[in-house]
């Protein structure tokens, strides 16, 4: 074993000067293609540099930023970099620090991605026309991403606390590196089947060759050709991808597309139970009125009944009767009233009353009462009648 023993922070430190002593790594230029570029909110700038056969960690501090960089880079851009390579001795890596950064072109990767996204736009493929919406209560909602990752648990988790109740289906996919496109399209193609209410597909953000699986035309048009509604959740809000201008809703983040996928139950539960207050509100206030009505209609019908009727024609006649009672013992006493009169007046004016008055009623052969002696003639018989009995006599003279 060696005697010299020493600590990781020497061997960094030691590194560093190899580094700084080297001539050509103390300024250079070089080439490539930016990915995975990320702005730090200090200003700082972290990305990767790579070519067709590796790739470079580099930092541009937010200093040199602002006298040294003139567009604003992303990913896909081919640059040019003028500044030096050194270590950062608190992790033991090696990176660029850059000075400079200027445009040189489009990187391959990009330029595949914009031929693609205009040959599927002319296609039709990202017009409004035929996206579906989104279900608006979905309780069954498959999921294509990877079985570990922050995805997942994120869609899990927003799901689960919106709508306790909803059934996730996860289907395992690759969603990275060689064989990712066609476990994406199984994913869709298999959950499509299942009949769910919406699916999400998707992935936590990366560098572009790490998204390159969604950038993919066959991914593409299995989210095209899929009759559930599909919404796309690729990395992060920066990134963009062909998924995303394919799918019916394209959500910044996974976290974002659960809270799309998903209603909040709670809110749910009390909305109806607003609707079940109103139904009852208004089915009570609808009883009343029938009750109220069907009131009207008894008492009609009980109007109407026949026993009802006769009783009414009973309680007539009998006022009737009571009427003609009452005219009738009316009419009775006026006339009993009458007749006592004329009793009177004929009692006054009786022959019998008379002749037990002394006075007599005398007749002629006939029967005919005589009142004057000019309707007898001397050998007339006549009669004359008196209290109590009659005597016949002849005329012998008259004077």
């Amino acid at each position: 074993m060696s005697k010299n023993i020493y600590t990781v922070s020497q061997i960094n430190t030691y590194i560093e000067r190899m580094f700084a002593d080297d001539f050509m790594l103390g300024n250079l230029s070089l080439s490539g293609e930016v990915s995975n570029c990320k702005y730090n909110h200090t200003g700082h700038i972290y990305f990767t540099l790579k070519d067709e056969r590796s790739s470079i960690s580099c930092v541009m501090f937010a200093g040199n930023r602002a006298r040294g960089l003139k567009f604003a880079m992303k990913d896909g851009d081919q640059v040019v970099i003028n500044g030096y390579v050194g270590i950062y001795a608190a992790a033991g890596k090696y990176q660029v620090y850059a000075k400079q950064i200027e445009l040189a072109g489009v990187g391959d990767l990009y330029q595949r991605f914009e031929a693609l996204k205009k040959e599927l736009a002319e296609k039709g493929m990202f017009d409004p026309m035929y996206k579906q919406p989104i279900p608006t209560h979905a309780m069954r909602i498959g999921v294509v991403t990877a079985p570990t990752g922050a995805a997942v648990h994120d869609i899990i988790r927003v799901s689960k606390t919106r709508n306790p109740f909803v059934e996730i289906i996860l289907f395992p996919a690759q969603v990275q590196g060689e064989g990712a496109v066609p476990s994406v399209v199984s994913g869709i193609n298999c959950l499509d089947e299942m009949g769910l209410d919406v699916i999400i597909v998707g992935r936590g953000g990366g560098s572009i060759e790490d998204l390159w699986a969604f950038n993919e035309e066959a991914v593409a048009n299995a989210i095209f050709h899929a009759k559930t509604p599909i919404i796309s959740a690729v990395g992060h809000e920066t990134d963009v991808t062909i998924a995303d201008f394919v799918a019916d809703k394209r959500a910044a983040t996974p976290s974002q597309a659960a809270e799309m996928a998903n209603f909040v139950y709670d809110d749910f539960a009390a909305q109806l139970q607003r609707y079940s207050d109103l139904m009852n509100m208004a089915l009570d206030h609808r009883m009343d009125n029938y009750s109220q009505r069907l009131e009207g209609y008894k008492l009609r019908l009980q109007t109407l009944r026949p026993e009802n009727k006769l009783k009414a024609h009973q309680e007539h006649l009998q006022m009737i009767a009571m009427r003609l009672d009452s005219l009738m013992n009316s009419k009775i006493e006026r006339y009993e009233s009458r007749l006592v009169s004329i009793s009177g007046r004929l009692d006054g004016l009786s022959p019998a009353k008379k002749l037990a008055a002394g006075f007599g009623y005398i007749t002629d052969e006939s029967g005919k009462r005589l009142d004057s002696v000019k309707q007898l003639s001397v050998g007339d018989t006549i009669t004359a009648r008196i209290k109590d009995g009659t005597i016949v006599s002849q005329v012998t003279e008259l004077s």
